[in-house]
């Protein structure tokens, strides 16, 4: 089991939180997992996550915000 990485975007403005994210994955290791709290569904963030092997699960909190759960795709 890898690390559990935690990243609160809450409160920056566009671009900020995306550009935060993928600076974040170059730390991301094989079994981590990086845990996002953001303010609003980042959808262009989306495809970059694919892009770079990444696999991503959104849920929404009950305080309105987001959580973005973001860990390398397995190879099967």
């Amino acid at each position: 089991m890898g690390n559990k990485i935690t990243l609160d975007t809450r409160g920056l403005e566009p671009p900020e939180p995306m550009m935060q994210i993928l600076e974040k994955l170059a730390s991301v290791g094989e079994d981590d997992i990086l845990e996002v709290k953001n303010d609003r569904r980042p959808m262009f963030l989306y495809p970059k996550l694919e892009e770079r092997g990444f696999v991503h699960q959104t849920e929404e909190r009950p305080d309105g915000s987001i959580l973005i759960t973001i860990q390398r795709k397995k190879e099967s």
